[in-house]
């Protein structure tokens, strides 16, 4: 089983950050360990407060997890300010970690700020060149690359841009892209276009740390990098097709529902024979 550590912050309606990449994580396969970047106070209708932790007990987390348990991938997701980026940044030369998947996560889906501005030379600086795959979408690429990122020639681009930062890989999400949802994979010679229908729905809440966690766990089981995004496109696309109704604002994606259908099946199945 492949130990998984996600390295982001506490969403306490459930729908991102730790408990989404928990989620995604054990539903998978893999062993899925946390460690707590910012406690937040949070519902579907946005975030109303954020409580971070102190880096020096992040980085406790970080030593407690690894030097016992160990680590085949870790995910980054809210990592706050530049403390706790230069705290995740040291830990991972210590620890030698080469499979880091760093999603440079700016902005909650209400608009609130999830990293402050003078984090973001830090992330670029400190954390960037660690990283196997970075995996911002429109505006996150734009905000790294101090350009304007709305297109798939811009996509491009940045994607180009990130990877001369020092990132080994670069997908750029095109969530918000007009008609259907294309990203775009730079592994530093070649582009790749991933392609999916886009479902019209408003409850897409936690799907940037469902995508994030699959891809880590695809990459984690030793999966080639386009074999990674292919599965992990595909089941973040499910899990927006199997979205959830909850609350007033916008509701999760919900990452079981393509196994929900296989055990129904699977009933169903039994029950005929």
């Amino acid at each position: 089983m492949k130990r998984i550590l996600t390295i982001a912050g506490s969403d306490s309606g459930g729908g991102a950050g730790i408990q989404a990449d928990l989620r995604t994580i054990a539903l998978l396969g893999g062993f899925g360990m946390s460690v707590i970047t910012a406690l937040t106070a949070q519902n579907t209708l946005g975030v109303q407060d954020v409580y971070p932790i102190s880096p020096e007990f992040i980085e406790k987390q970080i030593d407690s997890v690894i030097t016992d348990i160990g680590v085949d991938a870790v995910k980054t997701g809210m990592l706050a300010n530049a403390q706790v980026i230069k705290v995740v940044a040291r830990k991972t030369k210590e620890y030698r970690i080469e499979k880091l998947i760093v999603d440079p996560v700016m902005i909650a889906k209400g608009g609130e700020t999830l990293l402050s501005k003078d984090a973001i030379g830090t992330l670029i600086e400190e954390l960037i060149p660690l990283a196997f795959l970075i995996t911002p979408n429109l505006h996150e690429a734009s905000v790294i690359c101090r350009n304007p990122v709305e297109n798939l020639d811009e996509m491009r681009e940045a994607a180009k841009d990130i990877y001369q930062k020092g990132a080994k890989n670069v997908l750029i999400k095109g969530g918000h892209l007009q008609g259907r949802s294309i990203d775009i994979l730079f592994d530093g010679k070649s582009f790749f276009e991933y392609d999916s229908e886009r479902v019209h729905t408003e409850n897409t809440h936690g799907t940037g740390c469902v995508y994030s966690a699959a891809l880590t766990f695809e990459i984690a089981k030793g999966n080639h990098i386009h074999q990674a995004v292919k599965n992990a496109k595909e089941f973040v696309t499910s899990a927006i097709r199997n979205s959830l109704p909850l609350g007033g604002g916008h509701g999760p994606v919900n990452p079981y529902g393509v196994f929900s259908k296989e055990i129904q099946r699977y009933h169903v199945v039994s029950q005929v024979k």
